[in-house]
């Protein structure tokens, strides 16, 4: 994708967040599970989407060198969650559309700049759009060049930050192949002379794959599929 291509993504991802959210508030309440998520209910769902669009906001407002200053929002009843998820998503969006990719903020990974925060949130946005769409009952396929791009951000950026030191001993390679990009990618190359297994399937779920959102059984698998989802259990996610 390129940089012009996030700040939409973004916003149409809180747009689908934001109605199928208070479509799951009438239809199973504030307490209804996230299945993609063990142990949240929806309310932690929303507020977590929302406190962290309130501090990437924050992030890219001040240019702070740090985080040090950052005043986290107090946690809002069930009933004001909805108008405060509104008001950060509008506050990200407005920031983001103001400020310069290229413009030095600060970051928890290597690249430090605005450009991060834009494909980072495009892509935190559209995994926790499927989130809520899965409490829902009605989740909507990943476009293509949105699971592609956010395959390549977890290999290029939360692979090495859960494993700074590379694949751990006993690593093996796992390759994806996405049909619908007609791409492949591969998890740990060069650790062995032979991926343990090729995951087969669309961009969009090869990207909720790696995000543990679906099970691998929603990919035609070719080799051991155990040892597969081994090696993205490496990746330890937080």
């Amino acid at each position: 994708m390129e940089l012009d291509e996030y700040l939409p993504v973004l916003e149409q991802a809180n747009a689908r967040f934001a109605g199928a959210a208070a479509e799951a508030v009438l239809a199973h309440g504030w307490q209804a599970p996230v299945p993609g998520c063990p142990g949240w209910r929806l309310n932690d769902l929303v507020w977590h989407l929302s406190e962290v669009q309130h501090f990437w906001a924050w992030v890219v407002r001040t240019r702070a060198p740090d985080p040090s200053t950052y005043v986290e929002p107090r946690r809002h009843p069930d009933d004001e969650l909805l108008g405060f998820l509104t008001a950060q998503n509008a506050e990200l969006e407005t920031v983001l559309a103001g400020a310069d990719p290229t413009t030095r903020v600060w970051t928890w990974a290597p690249q430090q700049d605005v450009a991060f925060v834009l494909r980072r949130q495009a892509q935190e946005a559209t995994v926790h759009t499927v989130d809520v769409e899965q409490v829902l009952g009605d989740v909507r396929p990943v476009p293509t060049d949105v699971g592609l791009d956010g395959l390549d951000e977890w290999l290029e950026v939360m692979v090495p930050g859960a494993l700074p030191d590379g694949p751990p001993p006993g690593a093996h390679p796992v390759v994806f192949h996405a049909v619908d990009a007609d791409a492949e990618r591969t998890l740990f190359p060069g650790s062995r002379p032979f991926p343990i297994a090729a995951l087969t399937g669309t961009a969009g779920d090869l990207l909720l794959a790696v995000w543990r959102r679906v099970p691998l059984e929603v990919l035609t698998v070719d080799g051991d599929g155990l040892q597969a989802a081994a090696m993205i259990d490496l990746v330890e996610l937080e």
